[in-house]
This record gives structure tokens, sequence and C-alpha cells, in this order.
């Protein structure tokens, strides 16, 4: 089977390799060509000059990039993706973006006569190194079940939630409670060292009870260490919650804590911390402490 990447990001580039490396003939596309040599260093696969060229005879085209209006400008015009696929193929959308622009996308795509799911992706850049991504999906069954033998090259778990845009829906769960979870546990590694406990042993100690969480098991040394160079970056995190917001100003429901940690965030990024890992919520209190800050 011929498919196509687009984005060849942090979770991209894997995944694409994941493609190759189960025998599918892909072809990928990047906006940034050093990406795509770097990519056929490590895989084999060809390599598009635009989003059109790369869907040009793919039966599926994924695509993984940055937000809406990325989404839109790799779908649309002469050299978007949109352009070189034909009645009958099925575009995954693996980025996580606004269940607007996956609905505005999917209408777009259903006058051509292509499928599209709304397919966005939890567990990181490890996830996707290691092929053990959850992918999230909105659509039509039969658009489902063609992709899903794919999309198993890189998840460990794939589920059809509801029409287009279900999927982006719940991702937004999936960062409301990652958010909540990685701020509980930087206060909770903040407070045992004010409290002159070893946080390391406290963590060995409580992640075999109720608060063990897999931030917890693969989060805390690295917290305790000060490194935050890897992983799931701040400004996208901050990029995703902004969208859950909006999503939850439309639908009435009420996320103070989301908010909350969102603004932290903010925080963290005027810090210089737009790169860190979504943990450096702990590199905020730490911060506020050593200047004399009291929450």
């Amino acid at each position: 089977m011929r498919v196509a990447f687009i984005g060849l990001g942090v979770m991209g580039f894997p995944m694409a390799g994941h493609l190759s490396r189960n025998g599918y003939d892909i072809c990928v596309y990047n906006r940034t060509t050093e990406k795509t040599r770097d990519w056929q260093h490590q895989y084999e696969g060809t390599v598009a000059m635009t989003p059109a060229e790369a869907a040009d005879g793919a039966e599926l085209v994924f695509a993984c990039v940055g937000d809406d209006e990325d989404l839109r400008q790799v779908t649309g015009g002469e050299k978007g993706a949109f352009a070189g696929m034909t009645s009958g193929t099925l575009f995954v959308d693996h980025t996580t973006a606004s269940a607007g622009v996956a609905r505005e996308l999917a209408a777009v795509a259903a006058k051509r006569g292509i499928d599209y799911l709304d397919a966005p992706v939890s567990g990181g850049q490890q996830g996707a190194e290691k092929g053990a991504l959850t992918v999230m999906v909105g659509g039509d069954d039969k658009a489902f079940q063609r992709a899903r033998p794919v999309i198993d090259s890189y998840a460990r778990q794939v589920s059809l939630l509801g029409p287009v845009g279900a999927g982006q829906l719940c991702k937004m769960v999936n960062q409301i409670c990652v958010a909540g979870l990685i701020e509980g546990l930087a206060e909770g590694l903040h407070f045992a060292r004010s409290a002159g406990l070893d946080a390391a042993q406290v963590i060995e100690v409580i992640s075999r009870g109720a608060a063990q969480s897999w931030q917890m098991e693969n989060r805390y040394q690295t917290m305790l260490a000060g490194d935050y160079d890897h992983g799931f970056a701040v400004d996208w995190m901050r990029k995703d919650l902004d969208i859950v917001l909006a999503e939850a100003a439309k639908n009435g429901s009420h996320l103070p804590v989301t908010e909350l940690v969102n603004g932290f965030y903010g925080e963290v990024q005027k810090m210089g911390g737009g790169r860190w890992d979504t943990s450096s919520l702990l590199a905020r209190l730490e911060t506020k402490t050593h200047a004399g800050y009291e929450e």
C-alpha cells in the first residue's frame, strides 16, 4: 500500500519511520527539507516537495503538524494534500487541533470524495519512538477500519470515539487530566523537598499506592534532576490548553484547575522554558521559592 506522511516533527518523524519499517511504500513531506533528508538517512521512502506531491497516488495520507492553521495550509490550495488526493482515498490527521477545524476540513474533503479521520495521539515522543501511542479517532467506522491496521504500526491502542471531531474532544479530556496530574506531582515533589524529605524515596513509597501515575513513574527522576530538555514542549501544551478552554467556553464546562495550570505554563514560558518538557512546572515552583515568593 502506498501512503504519505506530512509533518516530520518530534512525533511525525518516528511515526513515519514505523510505517516504513512495516513495509509501506511511503512518501514524506516536511516544510524544512533538512528534516526530510535526516529521515531518509534512517528510513526507506521517497520525499516530496509539496503535500500534494506526497499525496499523489497514496491510498492513505497522514498528517501530524502544529495547529489549526498549519493543518489548513498543508491540506488546502493547489499544493495542499487534498489537491493530490483522489475520490475514495483517506486522510488521517494526527495533529492535536480543534474539533472545529476537523469538521471544517472533513466537509471540504467530502466534496472531493475523500474520507477524513481526526486522530490525535497521546504518549509523547517516547511513545512515538516505541510505537506505543494511544490514538483517539473521530469519523466514519468504515474509514476507521481501513486506517486501523496501518495506524497499528505505531500505536498500542486505537479507538473510535464517534463522528469527526470526537477524537479531538477526547484528546482535550486527556490534556485536562495530564495538566492537573503534572501540577499535582510538581507540588508534591516541591513539598517533599521543602519538608526535608528524600523526595525520591517518597516517590518510591507513594507510587505503590493511589498516587501512582504515568507522569510519576516516567518524570519524577528528571524533575528532581532539573532536566527538562526532552518530551512534550510547554509551548505545545499551552496551545492544547488554549484549545481546551475555548471549547469549554462553547460547551459550558467549568475548568478552573485547567485554566490555572495554563497560566502556570505561561509563567514557565516567561522563564525561557517554552521548549522545556511539561514537567517543568516544578521549575516554576522552585524559582518562586528561591525568589522568596509565597503562593
